[in-house]
């Protein structure tokens, strides 16, 4: 899907996140000025022009079988949600799922956990039990049409399959997690992308993973990961 983009919003969004996110972490932290950007992230989505033209809603959950990949950062915010918001037999079936996940997962490459479909630990009969501390990559993806995403769930090897997305949507989003990243990796902090269930079976099995984190250091030093691209870098 080709899209027009808008530059000036883009790089507005960009320098004010970057701005605003590099003064939180310095003052707060990286996991406590990413939760406040979370909720920039959401206000900047819910203004998007084309918010209304998307397919996304509760009980439509094809996605939530897809590869995600995600941050240190991410991961110790999703802990701690999950820590402090979820009853204990929640929290015990998202790491025997977590674990699960890992088995299945063990041995395989990137291209061939693409074509697999692995359900997230985090839903839970048709929800997601950590909406509002999703990751980053969750909170982007915003489809128009839902067959795209089905078709995608139950054809895992067709790579060419190409859902629709709200292009203004896309480019705040990904404008935001841009800015977002660049503040933290300015700030000397791991910014490294892994496999979600993977870095979250680490980060419950080495506590002092977020210790080195925060002292920026390597979070999960057994673990391969791989520089994250910015989506619209223009250094």
């Amino acid at each position: 899907m080709e899209i027009h983009i808008d530059f000036s919003t883009v790089r507005s969004i960009i320098t004010a996140e970057h701005t605003l996110a590099a003064g939180q972490i310095e003052q707060w932290g990286p996991v406590p000025a990413y939760e406040q950007s979370q909720l920039r992230h959401d206000q900047r989505l819910a203004g998007a022009s084309d918010t209304n033209t998307l397919a996304c809603k509760a009980g439509c959950y094809w996605c939530c079988f897809f590869t995600v990949d995600v941050r240190p950062v991410e991961v110790f915010r999703i802990l701690h949600f999950v820590e402090h918001a979820l009853a204990e037999a929640e929290q015990q079936r998202i790491t025997q799922q977590i674990d699960a996940n890992v088995q299945l997962l063990s041995g395989t490459d990137e291209t061939t956990r693409t074509r697999l479909n692995i359900r997230c630990p985090f839903l839970n009969q048709g929800r997601c039990v950590i909406y509002s501390a999703r990751p980053q990559t969750c909170r982007n993806y915003h489809a128009t049409n839902a067959t795209g995403c089905q078709r995608s769930f139950e054809q895992p090897d067709d790579l060419d399959i190409d859902p629709e997305f709200a292009p203004m949507t896309y480019q705040i989003g990904a404008a935001h997690v841009d800015g977002f990243s660049k503040a933290m990796a300015a700030a000397g902090y791991d910014n490294t992308g892994f496999e979600m269930n993977a870095a979250l079976a680490q980060a419950l099995a080495d506590p002092q993973a977020r210790q080195r984190f925060e002292a920026r250091q390597a979070a999960f030093g057994t673990l391969t990961g791989s520089l994250v691209p910015l989506e619209f870098d223009e250094d």
